[in-house]
């Protein structure tokens, strides 16, 4: 069974996005992760598939899974509008460009936990930092990265935007 994992952050400030993403084939550990959120939604979380318009999901099939719960009618149509959009642009433009392999279309799936802030004001900014994080998200997970050069050079100034250790 395969399964790719990746992670992709951009932007920063209440715009910015964090987004973690398993790939693989729908008869294996994603296909099973996919089912199970699809189908047990918990309170302020309800997982759904993202689509390029209505109608015309993303291939391969997509969940996303909200991080943060919706906080009002701005952070839903950035989680539920934008957010969703650019997941659905970076996984089909993905699998046209062959990041991901041409089997990936019919026969595997994606879920993707995505972080949209509740504070965010930019709908706009939010489509471009899920665009691009998503994007890094399938790169990373495809390529298997980070690697150990990678590694070792982030362990000597290791941080997030929410903290970064005093020396």
């Amino acid at each position: 069974m395969e399964m790719y994992i990746g992670e992709g952050f951009a932007g920063k400030g209440i715009n910015a996005s964090h987004i973690n993403i398993m790939i693989g084939p729908r008869s294996g550990v994603v296909g099973q992760a996919f089912s199970s959120s699809l189908a047990s939604p918990s309170r302020g979380h309800s997982p759904f598939m993202v689509v390029l318009q209505p109608n015309v999901p993303a291939r391969p099939m997509t969940l996303y899974v909200n991080k943060a719960e919706i906080q009002g009618e701005l952070h839903g149509k950035a989680t539920w509008g934008a957010s969703q959009a650019a997941i659905a642009v970076a996984v089909t433009e993905a699998q046209l460009a062959g990041t991901l392999p041409p089997e990936a279309e019919d026969e595997w799936c994606i879920v993707t936990a995505n972080w949209v802030n509740p504070a965010c004001d930019d709908v706009d900014e939010v489509y471009r930092n899920n665009y691009q994080a998503c994007t890094q998200a399938i790169q990373a997970a495809m390529e298997k990265l980070p690697g150990r050069a990678q590694l070792t050079q982030a362990l000597k100034s290791p941080g997030n935007p929410f903290y970064t250790p005093k020396a």
